[in-house]
C-alpha cells in the first residue's frame, strides 16, 4: 500500500484548512463548478511555467535543490516528480503528460505550499541554498498541501454535503468528480472518508492477467467512513485475488461490478448484509462496500485482519 499522505492532526488540519478558506474567499470561488483553479491560481498571485520549461536546464537545477540525496537520485525522483513550486519567481512548475484532473490537483497543492506561510518562507531558504529538506519536514509539507487541495477542490465541506444526499453507490463519486473537476481516484476518496454513512472503499492497481496465476490487483490504498471504522474496523490487506472473498467484485473482462451480495462481521463478531460494486478506470480499480442491514448468525465471508483503527 502507498504511504499515509494526508494525515494530520487536527489542529494542523484546522490551520491548514483556514489558509484554504481564505483563498477560496479572495478568489470568489464558492458555489462555482468545476471548482475555478485558474481564478485560485490568480487570487494567490501564481502563475504556471509554460510547457517547455518542465525540461529546461535551469529547472533541472531547481529540481536538484528540491530533492533530498540530489546527487544519487536526480535521475529517478525527477523521473516521479509531477509538479514544483518556485518560491521565489512565484511559479509553479506541472507536468502536462498526466490527465487534466490530475494537473487540476496537482496546481492547488503546489498552490498550498505558496498559501502556508511556513512552506513559502522555507521553501525560499532552501532555494537559495545547497540545502535540502529533511525527509520527516518534507512529508509533513506535502500532507499539509494535501489538505489544502483537498479543500480548495472540495470546496470545504461543499463536496460532502452534495455527496449525503445522493445514492450510496460507486457511480455518485463518479458523477461529482465530473461536477467538481476531480479525478474518478480523488472524487472516491473524498466520498468514503467523509461520508456520514459507514462504507468502505478499496482503490487498487490495474489488474493483473499473467500467465500461471490467478488475477489480482494490488491494494493502492483503503478509506473507510469514521462510523465504518468505528463499528467494523479498517482492514488490511496487500492484494485481492479471484480467490479472496473480493474476488468476486473484480472487473475482469468488464468495467464496471454491479452491486453484489456479502457479508461482512463487524468488531464484536455480528454479521451484516453489505453490498459491493466496483468501477475500473485507466489507473486503478474501485471497490465500494456498504453494509444495508444487520443480520444473525455465522459470517461467511470477508475474513480480514483489522489494525484495530478506529
Amino acid at each position: 500500500m502507498k504511504p499515509d499522505d494526508s494525515s494530520l492532526q487536527s489542529f494542523e488540519l484546522a490551520a491548514v484548512e483556514r489558509q484554504a478558506q481564505d483563498l477560496l474567499n479572495r478568489a470568489s470561488a464558492w458555489g462555482r463548478f468545476p471548482t475555478p483553479v485558474e481564478d485560485i491560481l490568480s487570487a494567490a498571485k501564481l502563475r504556471v511555467a509554460p510547457k517547455e520549461m518542465f525540461d529546461a536546464a535551469a529547472f533541472l537545477a531547481f529540481v536538484k535543490r528540491k530533492t533530498v540525496e540530489a546527487a544519487q537520485t536526480l535521475k529517478s525522483a525527477l523521473s516521479k516528480v509531477l509538479g514544483l513550486y518556485d518560491a521565489n519567481e512565484q511559479i509553479i512548475h506541472i507536468d502536462d503528460s498526466v490527465g487534466a484532473s490530475k494537473q487540476t490537483f496537482l496546481k492547488l497543492h503546489e498552490t498550498g505550499h505558496h498559501e502556508l506561510p511556513t512552506h513559502r518562507k522555507v521553501f525560499r531558504l532552501f532555494q537559495d541554498c545547497e540545502q535540502t529538506l529533511a525527509p520527516t519536514v518534507a512529508d509533513q509539507f506535502e500532507r499539509e498541501a494535501n489538505n489544502f487541495a483537498r479543500y480548495a477542490l472540495f470546496q470545504g465541506t461543499a463536496y460532502k454535503e452534495m455527496a449525503s444526499d445522493m445514492p450510496m453507490a460507486v457511480k455518485t463519486p463518479i458523477a461529482l468528480s465530473k461536477k467538481f473537476g476531480a479525478s474518478v481516484y480523488a472524487s472516491a476518496r473524498e466520498f468514503a472518508r467523509t461520508n456520514h454513512r459507514a462504507c468502505l472503499l478499496y482503490i487498487l492497481e490495474p489488474i493483473q492477467l499473467l500467465p500461471g496465476l490467478p488475477p489480482y490487483a494490488e491494494v493502492r490504498r483503503i478509506e473507510a467512513s469514521p462510523s465504518f471504522a468505528q463499528q467494523f474496523g479498517i482492514p488490511v490487506a496487500e492484494r485481492i485475488d479471484v480467490s479472496h472473498a473480493l474476488g468476486d467484485l473484480l472487473p475482469i473482462g468488464r468495467k464496471m461490478t454491479r452491486p453484489t451480495q456479502l457479508l461482512y462481521s463487524d468488531r464484536n463478531g455480528d454479521t451484516h448484509e453489505c453490498l459491493g460494486e466496483a468501477f475500473k478506470t485507466p489507473y486503478n480499480v474501485l471497490l465500494l462496500i456498504y453494509p444495508t442491514k444487520a443480520l444473525t448468525g455465522p459470517m461467511i465471508a470477508v475474513p480480514e485482519t483489522y489494525n484495530g483503527v478506529a
